[in-house]
């Protein structure tokens, strides 16, 4: 009897092709389709303020563009991959909130597309379309903050590429390709330190199905030494770069030694609170999609299509739970890296609810209710979000989404400082706002571009106040911004006050008030100026512009 070959047996599973109640090539076209209407969405609002991450990745990216390496002027605890990334979008579409904003389309389109490739290769045509259109739902919801220019966008970007290498590097058996998918996935690291999970999937997923395969141990050490090469690499030549600028003991202590204080601030039990508080946000709207979801993961247990399948499928769902897990912060955007799973999951639910009905000799037309199942629930997912998505202005989707974030106010405030100043003055804010300097096109007085880890409780708080107090002091900037909210500062039980007290103090003995943002109400109310002084704001939460000199 002839005997399977060790080649042969590593080759993943073939699905069989069934007949799809659907004209050859439809596939295409409803692919095409989604990416058009996710697409449009997005095109239509390219225009809406950026939100304060999407600040820090554009001044990040501006400095790049202008020869400033990250850690220098600004800093922060991510790796900085996506301010690359950042870079390049705006090298090529403008550094502007649209040209940002078309990059980012151009960034969820490959991530679709990437999602149907994978999908068609495991399952069949169906349940490609189905993945490819779920995923670019769950990466447009408004409450999930989808709709901003993330990290986690260009994180998925990446890890995607690396997954879909790796499934071709084991049909082709080609250790340049393993190399490759290495690549990728220390590329998702790059962007966001989460992405370090899908680094350690595809080499869990490689030694697995290296054991199906029952090769000996020299093939699967081979290719794991390429996969991991291939990671290990973009982040060795990051250091290299960074310790050639000069900033490599900034970029260690941010993305080490703060990034790890960082994580340890929660609980196990704080981070499950925070992860029940997200999962009712991520079930508004999609019902019917979770309902899909839960049929997708019990069908890997009797459908024979998707048995083979399992391994990859549900250790890619826990390996993006992890990413989503790190630090147990659980914010809406950590999820955009756990949707490539779900997609998965939903587009595998309605292929095998395709072919149970057609097992059962129904009638033709009944075969494709999982199919209608679906549309029904991503048209009403649409319908519940028309607001934001088909009929309010980007400032009105602005507000809507994050309330009374001083987002639309950045632009205002930095059009009035880039027309009262030279290139070469220097701005200071005290707050969270690093939008600010990216719009207003000035260079900050300080590194410190977020003001969140001054009033932490964790190790470094104190020390970084008192960093933060002689930079500005050192730079005189001729404008400082102080936003008077809560959400850009964060204050905890035990922060130190002390940079607060310096802060008001400062501005009054060596600034004079010229702007305040008086926004978030019915409509937004700027002052400049005489009239600066004399407004009285309707609420306490407003943002103060003030100039050097009394």
């Amino acid at each position: 009897m002839q005997t399977a070959t060790s080649d042969e047996l590593s080759q993943p599973p073939v699905p069989a092709k069934s007949q799809r109640p659907f004209l050859p090539g439809w596939e295409t076209i409803a692919l095409f389709l989604v990416i058009l209407l996710i697409a449009g969405i997005r095109f239509r609002l390219r225009e809406m303020p950026l939100e304060r991450d999407e600040g820090e990745y554009a001044y990040a990216g501006q400095l790049i563009l202008q020869g400033i390496p990250p850690y220098q002027l600004a800093y922060n605890m991510k790796l900085p991959g996506t301010y690359a990334a950042y870079a390049a979008i705006m090298a090529v579409f403008g550094d502007t909130a649209t040209g940002i904003h078309l990059g980012v389309i151009v960034v969820n389109a490959s991530c679709t597309f990437l999602i149907f490739l994978i999908a068609k290769r495991l399952f069949d045509q169906t349940a490609a379309v189905v993945a490819a259109a779920t995923f670019g739902l769950f990466t447009i919801r408004p409450q999930l903050l989808g709709l901003a220019g993330h990290a986690t966008h260009f994180v998925v970007l990446m890890a995607l590429l690396s997954i879909y290498l790796l499934l071709k590097a084991g049909e082709a058996r080609r250790l340049w390709l393993y190399f490759c998918s290495g690549i990728f996935s220390g590329l998702a690291l790059l962007m966001k330190q989460p992405g370090m999970f899908f680094i350690v999937f595809a080499g869990f997923y490689l030694l697995w199905h290296e054991k199906q395969a029952k090769a000996g141990w020299k093939p699967p050490f081979t290719k794991l030494a390429s996969l991991l090469g291939g990671a290990a690499l973009p982040y060795l030549m990051t250091c290299l770069v960074l310790w050639r600028a000069g900033v490599f003991p900034k970029f260690w202590f941010w993305t080490v030694a703060y990034a790890r204080t960082y994580g340890s601030q929660l609980t196990a039990h704080q981070g499950l609170r925070e992860f029940a508080n997200r999962m009712e946000l991520q079930k508004e709207h999609i019902s019917l999609i979770s309902f899909l979801l839960v049929f997708g993961m019990a069908a890997f247990l009797w459908d024979r299509k998707l048995k083979p399948h399992s391994i990859f499928i549900l250790g890619l769902l826990a390996f993006s739970f992890l990413a989503v897990s790190a630090g147990f912060y659980y914010r809406g955007h950590y999820f955009i890296v756990l949707y490539p799973a779900l997609a998965l999951l939903t587009g595998a639910a309605v292929s095998s609810g395709t072919d149970l009905l057609r097992k059962l000799n129904l009638p033709r037309v009944l075969t494709i209710a999982p199919v209608l199942v679906f549309v029904t629930a991503f048209a009403n997912a649409l319908y519940a979000e028309r607001a934001v998505y088909f009929e309010e202005t980007d400032y009105q989707a602005c507000r809507e989404i994050y309330g009374t974030s001083p987002f639309p106010e950045a632009v205002a405030i930095a059009d009035y400082i880039r027309a009262n100043s030279d290139q070469a003055a220097r701005v200071a804010v005290f707050g969270s706002e690093p939008e600010i300097y990216f719009y207003a096109q000035r260079h900050s007085a300080t590194g410190y571009i977020y003001t969140y880890p001054l009033t932490e409780e964790q190790t470094y708080a104190s020390t970084m106040q008192s960093e933060f107090i002689r930079e500005v002091e050192a730079t005189a900037p001729e404008f400082v911004v102080y936003v008077l909210m809560d959400r850009s500062w964060l204050r905890h039980a035990r922060t130190d006050d002390h940079i607060f007290r310096w802060a008001d103090a400062y501005t009054r003995d060596h600034y004079s008030l010229v702007g305040v943002a008086d926004g978030g109400a019915n409509h937004d109310i700027y002052r400049w100026g005489a009239d600066a002084r004399s407004y009285r704001p309707r609420r306490p939460e407003v943002v103060l512009v003030y100039r050097r000199g009394r």
